[in-house]
């Protein structure tokens, strides 16, 4: 991976690969981040009828399309997790994993998460709660840690976490996860791991330490890692202004930061494969623009 793009795309979807392969098309150094099996939205449907010169194809044939479309542009998909991005006044700066690469220009098509902060987690962001366990594994070395995983894959964070940490916690989050029938020792290779199958409730900080009120008790620890699938936009970026759930934009799809554009499901309703590949098409040109205007 390059330490320097012109245009950074966080998501796989139809927002996000018709962004890239804009880009990419307009000669710019495009880093396009999220799943190489482009989105899950994508390739659950059914049946998509909308989408023009592509009738009554499934999910999964339509993100065939995409990929194939992406390979013979020779755009590759880097599969890490941004766990942060930093306006720096110039560029932008995207912390990954443990990585740091900048970007001129970031479009964000992650794509739109209605999950609710847990009481308690947004006072403590930074002070005892963290979204990415390879990023601040190195702060808990010797100490305890909770994770709660939200999808089977953050599992791995756990065992990198469990390399440093005294002790880990792992509490599977998983959506519809049959926990009676998960195994209790997920992790036989690190036995200062602990799973408990229960789920977080709320988030306090109790004589210098934190504590996760769970439904089945109390967890006191020294740090809490909430790994989910996405987290808030305005989280994830600081400073980025949000209507509601969704990044505020403009019809060029620009957001309240210069050279920070956001398209898809994450800027608002209707939720459709066309309008989000339209948005993607819309901030890749903005982007170019904004980068034609910098020179």
């Amino acid at each position: 991976m390059e330490q320097r793009y012109d245009i950074a795309i966080i998501g796989t979807g139809p927002a996000g690969i018709s962004a890239a392969i804009t880009a990419a098309a307009r000669n710019k150094r495009v880093l396009l981040l999220g799943s190489t099996g482009s989105s899950d939205k994508v390739s659950k449907a059914h049946l998509i009828r909308n989408y023009p010169g592509l009738p009554e194809i499934s999910g999964d044939a339509l993100a065939e399309h995409f990929l194939e479309h992406l390979k013979k542009m020779d755009i590759q998909i880097t599969d890490r997790k941004v766990a942060m991005i930093y306006a720096m006044g110039a560029y932008f700066s995207l912390q990954i994993d443990q990585d740091f690469v900048e970007a001129s220009t970031v479009i964000l098509a992650s794509g739109v998460s209605f999950g609710k902060s847990l009481p308690g987690e947004d006072e403590n962001l930074g002070r005892g709660v963290s979204y990415c366990a390879t990023c601040d594994a190195a702060l808990y070395r010797g100490k305890e840690a909770v994770v709660a995983g939200y999808a089977p894959k953050e599992e791995s964070d756990a065992r990198f976490l469990a390399e440093m940490a005294e002790k880990v916690v792992y509490l599977p989050v998983y959506k519809n996860a049959d926990l009676e029938a998960m195994p209790d020792n997920l992790f036989p290779d690190r036995p200062n791991i602990e799973v408990r199958k229960s789920r977080p409730k709320s988030i306090s900080k109790r004589d210098g330490r934190m504590v996760l009120e769970t439904d089945e008790g109390e967890i006191e620890t020294d740090g809490i890692f909430l790994l989910r699938e996405s987290v808030s936009p305005d989280k994830l970026v600081p400073g980025l202004v949000l209507d509601g759930n969704h990044v505020k934009v403009d019809r060029a799809m620009a957001t309240n930061l210069p050279g920070f554009f956001a398209a898809g499901d994450i800027t608002g309703t209707p939720y459709q494969y066309i309008k989000a590949a339209g948005e993607g098409n819309v901030a890749a040109l903005s982007a170019v623009s904004y980068l034609d205007r910098q020179k």
